[in-house]
């Protein structure tokens, strides 16, 4: 098993692609299928703003074990333009696609842990980790 593995998004069908692998881990690391169904949304929508927002990026997969207990960490990379105002982004029912709203206040429901971090011009890092219960 890898341990850390990468889907470049670049197309729309790199978003299936994300998704079937992060549940693929999941699985390999005992989740339940209602965990791997979060898991697989919460990358849904990482790797759609990847494809809307940043033309390109990547969705990275790490199995965690750490203090006696597993889990599954996912980054969302990439170099697009920013977020002018994270706490904009993370209000539920903003959307700037004319979507319901849900994105990354949806994903951070999701996981256990969400952080995100990005620079105008530069790009955004998103690393969301949810524990094997």
């Amino acid at each position: 098993m890898n341990p850390k593995s990468c889907v470049e998004i670049k197309q729309e069908w790199d978003i299936v692609k994300a998704r079937q692998l992060g549940r693929e881990r999941a699985r390999e690391i005992g989740f339940g299928t209602v965990d791997q169904a979060r898991l697989a949304t919460a990358i849904s929508e990482l790797a759609r703003n990847i494809y809307l927002y940043a033309d390109r990026g990547k969705i990275c997969f790490e199995i965690t074990d750490e203090m006696d207990r597993k889990g599954l960490c996912v980054f969302s990379l990439d170099t697009g333009p920013g977020i002018q105002n994270i706490s904009r982004v993370m209000e539920d029912g903003y959307s700037t696609s004319g979507g319901l709203g849900a994105g990354l206040p949806g994903v951070k429901r999701l996981v256990d842990q969400f952080d995100i971090q990005s620079e105008e011009g530069e790009g955004t890092e998103i690393r969301v980790m949810k524990w094997l219960r």
